[in-house]
């Protein structure tokens, strides 16, 4: 094996590597996801190191002289990092000529010979799922040799054929191990979950078609292909055994609820573990899976509502129906179910009455706290297609976000143009949360637990510092 380097580069001062591939690279309070794509590789890599620079607060003046001990450096990539992390790969570079860097991620995935073509301190890139690809060239294999990989070679961009799609998940080992040996669970933040928290997947690939989505229009599919719930519980178990401080676990997969009787199948096995999770829903879940789940331990659902005009919906092939989301939202206050709501500005078909019909949705159906982005046409995705087909895209859809790492708006419309999206963005905020009902909700929340004020009023600076920068 390779001595092999997973990297999540530094970036500016707050930057959400994780998230940040589908919304913007810098949110309204600080948070942090685990670099879970990076970790599933190094778990298959023996000897390799894991460092996740942004949350560890780990400059590139710190991460260069690393150069120089390794092979291999694997770097995690998005289209709003894309420049910034290949200023990084060129400082490594420049430490060690010797040292073999590939980039990975969504971005490279859909435009690997750009990719290799922005600058020569890049490798090659690994296309797709790529864990199993990254493991062949740590072992040393000749490029033209691994499935899935696009190279460099005397000048030549070449695509090697692709890898088949993963269908055994099991096969993939526990990155909670690589999180034991290499992270601090403490560095990780997410305003809605308990704190620490771990989270991971337990499949990829999402049946969902909305067109503005990433992962399942790049590297995971319309297919979910899952671990077996013995395989999860197995890993949660140890994980429990490793991190006796976290409070909450979080399946990240696109929409855990893809498969009920697998849902409640987990949870029956969570709640004999004693532990608190949470996860990505669809607002379509029936009342019955929501018992069971909650009953074994579930908390809170992270759930995209993205818009409260049903045509917008329709428009971008979400598969709700308002009349079902505000059924599942009600059944989960019901049961004591928290959500976390997110919803999205900008999309195609949005108007100034759209926006509002929006506002009055998420205000009426009331999660318990929300997130608001603005539609991002990321590349690989139909939306992307669909802006370049209607000539939507503001500068050509160069920048998503701006140079402090606040998401723009890269779609305009001649009847709502990109400012107005932007400013509706604060707009939201405002009467979502300055309502009486919501402020005395969230005040009642902090009176019950001291770590819970202390927490929301460190958030509420933070939320108030984003509104400035904006």
């Amino acid at each position: 094996m390779m001595k092999t380097l997973f990297l999540h580069p530094p970036s500016f001062e707050g930057f959400d590597g994780g998230a940040g591939a589908r919304y913007q690279a810098r949110r309204e309070i600080r948070s942090f996801w685990y670099p879970t794509w990076l970790a599933q590789p190094a778990a298959l890599v023996p000897g390799s190191r894991l460092i996740d620079a942004p949350p560890a607060g780990i400059t590139l003046e710190r991460v260069r002289p690393q150069a120089k001990e390794y092979e291999l450096c694997v770097i995690h990539t998005s289209t709003p990092s894309f420049p910034s992390d290949v200023r990084v790969a060129e400082a490594l570079k420049d430490m060690n000529p010797r040292l073999l860097i590939g980039f990975v991620g969504a971005h490279v995935a859909v435009a690997p010979e750009p990719a290799l073509r922005a600058t020569e301190a890049i490798d090659f890139v690994g296309r797709n799922e790529f864990d199993f690809t990254i493991r062949e060239v740590a072992e040393g294999r000749p490029l033209d040799t691994v499935d899935g990989l696009s190279y460099r070679r005397e000048g030549r961009i070449i695509h090697n054929r692709e890898r088949a799609v993963l269908e055994d998940m099991d096969q993939l080992p526990f990155v909670v191990d690589v999180y034991k040996r290499d992270l601090r669970v403490e560095d990780y933040f997410i305003g809605y979950l308990l704190h620490p928290y771990v989270s991971l997947y337990t499949g990829r690939g999402c049946r969902s078609k909305c067109t503005f989505c990433l992962w399942p229009q790049t590297v995971g599919g319309h297919r979910y292909r899952t671990r077996s719930p013995e395989h999860v519980a197995d890993e949660i178990a140890l994980a429990v055994s490793y991190f006796p401080q976290v409070k909450e676990y979080f399946f990240d997969d696109d929409t855990f609820t893809d498969d009920l009787p697998r849902a409640e199948a987990i949870a029956k096995r969570l709640g004999k573990l004693g532990v608190t999770w949470s996860c990505n829903a669809k607002a379509n879940v029936p009342y019955r899976t929501l018992r069971v789940m909650r009953d074994n331990g579930l908390r809170l659902l992270l759930v995209g509502y993205e818009s409260g005009n049903q045509q917008i919906l329709n428009n971008i092939k979400k598969g709700i129906r308002l009349d079902i989301a505000r059924q599942f939202t009600g059944d989960c206050r019901d049961l004591g179910i928290t959500i976390h709501g997110t919803f999205i500005l900008g999309l195609p078909g949005e108007t100034r009455e759209t926006i509002q019909e929006t506002i009055r949705y998420a205000t009426e159906i009331n999660p318990h706290t929300i997130q608001v982005s603005i539609a991002a046409p990321y590349p690989g995705t139909y939306m992307h297609r669909q802006a370049l087909e209607n000539g939507w895209l503001k500068d050509d859809g160069k920048e998503l976000v701006d140079e402090h790492g606040v998401q723009v708006s890269a779609l305009s419309y001649g009847h709502l143009p990109h400012t107005e999206i932007f400013d509706s963005v604060e707009t939201f905020y405002k009467r979502f949360y300055f309502r009486p009902r919501k402020v005395a909700s969230l005040v009642s929340e902090m009176v019950r637990s001291p770590q819970m004020l202390t927490r929301r009023l460190r958030e509420g600076v933070e939320f108030f510092r984003f509104l400035a920068r904006r």
